[in-house]
């Protein structure tokens, strides 16, 4: 049944019958069930020049999906993320209709506090919802949290293997030229510490079809200040790489 609100954004169905839906597709299941969704293509492509990876699925259309797997570990898969809730969090629901339960992301994200260093793992506990797909999945509310266990599972991992990593939640939004900074202060004071565009819509998912999700953001861009400073966070690529590695051990502990 449709909750009205005066905002369509708003409107929640509870229904899950939609017309569209990929767990009516009979896809053919996934050779394994643990995938990461990483936002590094430099990191895929390198791991393709050197031989380590294998295709697991092509989906084609306009914007085709490639999913691989790790040669040396092929109970793990890995697909490179598209910007935004509905291509990230869409694609998402196509892989669970193929049997992915257990999902890792990383990706890199605009701090909002400057003492938030380039290369410092986020761990996601939750982000707050200002997008739209997400909505369509749970009903409103402002913010939205990742499984407590599974958090608890990162954080045990990178503590046992000393590495260093903070905790907090995130702001997920639609309009990444409009992180005006008026809203970047208000987002902080709400708790966000970084700003992305696909946590919200990935968390709801994980939630509507019930499978296992953890993320961690590392800190990239600064959009705290009066300028805008890339710190040329997309070039790191050893950051980049060990995230990658890092992750596959990580989705195994789910």
């Amino acid at each position: 049944m449709i909750a009205k609100n005066a905002f369509p954004v708003m409107e929640y169905d509870d229904d899950k019958d939609a017309v569209v839906n990929p767990f009516k597709w009979n896809l053919e299941p996934f050779s394994t069930d643990k995938l990461i969704i990483t936002f590094f293509p430099d990191v895929i492509d390198d791991l393709m020049k050197n031989n380590q990876l294998e295709l697991e699925r092509n989906f084609g259309g306009e914007n085709p999906v490639y999913v691989y797997r790790f040669k040396d570990q092929p109970d793990v898969m890995i697909t490179l993320g598209y910007v935004g809730c509905p291509a990230c969090a869409g694609n998402l629901e196509v892989f669970a209709a193929c049997g992915a339960k257990k999902v890792m992301f990383c990706g890199g994200g605009g701090v909002l506090d400057k003492s938030i260093k380039v290369g410092e793992l986020l761990v996601v506990e939750g982000a707050i919802r200002d997008e739209g797909f997400s909505y369509k999945y749970l009903e409103p509310s402002r913010y939205i949290y990742t499984d407590k266990d599974i958090t608890k599972k990162i954080t045990l991992y990178l503590e046992k293997h000393k590495i260093p990593y903070i905790t907090g939640i995130t702001w997920t939004t639609d309009a990444m030229f409009r992180e005006t900074k008026a809203l970047v202060e208000q987002r902080k004071n709400e708790g966000a510490k970084i700003v992305e565009m696909e946590q919200a819509g990935c968390i709801a998912m994980a939630q509507y079809r019930s499978f296992d999700y953890g993320a961690i953001i590392y800190g990239g861009d600064d959009v705290s200040q009066e300028e805008w400073n890339t710190r040329s966070w997309d070039k790191r690529k050893g950051i980049r790489y060990n995230l990658v590695m890092l992750c596959r051990e990580l989705v195994k502990e789910f």
